[in-house]
């Protein structure tokens, strides 16, 4: 992990620091779109052959029913029931919360304007399942689709080499209702959700955290079907102080270098002791970690900065705009107001980011890649639209009618005029 003082950066080497751009992006690109022309051309044809060269299995089926779900769920160890069901009802009851309905609102005598949300009717979910299984995301991204009321959720994950999928994903579904999970993976899977193939069903929107190939596809098929967000490798931005815990600061950095090797863990501190302390933490906990290669790989590409003061630190941290966010300090109340960018924030020492990852009730599907300065992490809110709806009274229209009519009439919308006058004159 390289270290640098922030007051010997110039705004350009900052910027360096801040991109999270990589030099094969173009290759990938250019792989990502002939995968996206092929399913789309070719359909379930192409699913099944991907499946062979990237996933190495041979599929008779592209997905697994709710019977076999339910045989494969019934297999899961009981302590991890146990925290599936945990996890569950907290990300349950953080999301319920967030179903509001709004008040009507009259903005002049007889004006009556308010809106409503409605369900997405199709949506797709992507659970990432490479190197590691995620049934966390599962929970994450279904739970709030169910309370919002999605019709249809069409769930794409990798199959194992056994060409299922294990048993926690199975035991998800089991809990959630969800009826199959399609076994397709990477970038054939975003494309068949967008565009539909014989056995996938088209959807209107996609979801889900994935690899730089599942996150160029995402971004390539906009012009057909919305996505959350463009979620690509996972971040951690830790600002620390003299109050933080060096062994703490090196298990959050590892918790997210350890999810691949092109995640990032960046470390801003105002104590370079702290820094020292968290660098020869970091080496111990190394040896611990069955994912060491490729944590430590991630860790190479990672940095740290020493910083003056905890105003620096937030400027920079504004300027990254990390997925997660951890205020390791016991003075973090004063540093909420200045945080403008970040995906979800962590507060003080005893906050690993971790909890955010499974079971504290928020969502972990969250902006990267500095995104964060213009996109939300996933909520209930995204899987509803919000319709306007109005309505007018005769008094309504009367107050209202002449500014609309000289407004159209400035633009030279004349049908747009007549539509207020030809009802004033009926009136």
């Amino acid at each position: 992990m390289k270290i640098y003082n922030y007051n010997d950066l110039s705004k350009s080497k900052i910027e360096e620091l801040c991109s999270r751009q990589i030099e094969d992006d173009k290759l990938v690109a250019e792989r990502v779109a002939e995968i996206i022309n092929t399913v789309k051309a070719q359909g379930d044809k192409a699913i099944f052959k991907y499946a062979k060269d990237f996933d190495k299995v041979d599929l008779h089926n592209l997905f697994l029913g709710a019977e076999e779900l339910k045989a494969i769920a019934s297999t899961i160890p009981a302590d991890a029931k146990k925290a599936i069901d945990t996890a569950y009802k907290n990300i349950k009851t953080f999301h319920q919360s967030q179903l509001k309905t709004e008040d009507k609102v009259e903005t002049m005598p007889g004006v009556i304007c308010w809106r409503e949300h409605r369900a997405i009717e199709k949506v797709g979910l992507y659970i990432p399942g490479g190197t590691a299984v995620l049934p966390s995301t599962f929970l994450m991204l279904a739970t709030p689709a169910i309370i919002a009321g999605c019709k249809e959720i069409v769930v794409c994950s990798p199959p194992q080499s056994d060409g299922k999928t294990n048993c926690y994903l199975a035991y998800c579904a089991v809990l959630l209702g969800v009826q199959k999970i399609y076994l397709i993976g990477g970038a054939q899977a975003v494309a068949a959700m967008a565009f539909g193939t014989e056995t996938v069903p088209q959807v209107y929107k996609i979801f889900g955290p994935g690899n730089r190939y599942v996150t160029t596809a995402k971004t390539m098929v906009q012009n057909k079907v919305a996505i959350d967000m463009p979620a690509g490798p996972s971040e951690v931005l830790v600002i620390a102080d003299e109050t933080a815990v060096p062994a703490f600061v090196a298990s959050d950095l590892l918790a997210q270098a350890e999810h691949g090797v092109d995640s990032q863990a960046v470390l801003v501190s105002t104590s370079q002791s702290v820094i020292n302390e968290t660098l020869k933490e970091i080496e111990i906990q190394l040896n611990d970690l069955s994912r060491k290669d490729i944590a430590k790989k991630a860790i190479e590409n990672s940095y740290a900065i020493l910083v003056d003061n905890l105003n620096a630190a937030m400027d920079f941290s504004n300027e990254y705009a990390p997925e997660h966010l951890i205020l390791a300090t016991e003075n973090f109340e004063q540093l909420i107001p200045q945080i403008y960018n970040a995906g979800s924030v962590f507060l003080g020492n005893l906050t690993p980011e971790s909890v955010g990852d499974y079971a504290s009730g928020t969502n972990h599907t969250l902006p990267t890649s500095g995104f964060a300065k213009a996109y939300s992490g996933v909520s209930t809110d995204a899987f509803l639209k919000k319709i306007t709806f109005q309505h007018l009274s005769a008094t309504g229209l009367k107050n209202i009618g002449e500014t609309v009519e000289v407004l159209a009439e400035a633009e030279g919308l004349h049908a747009h005029k007549n539509a207020i006058t030809i009802r004033l004159k009926k009136m």
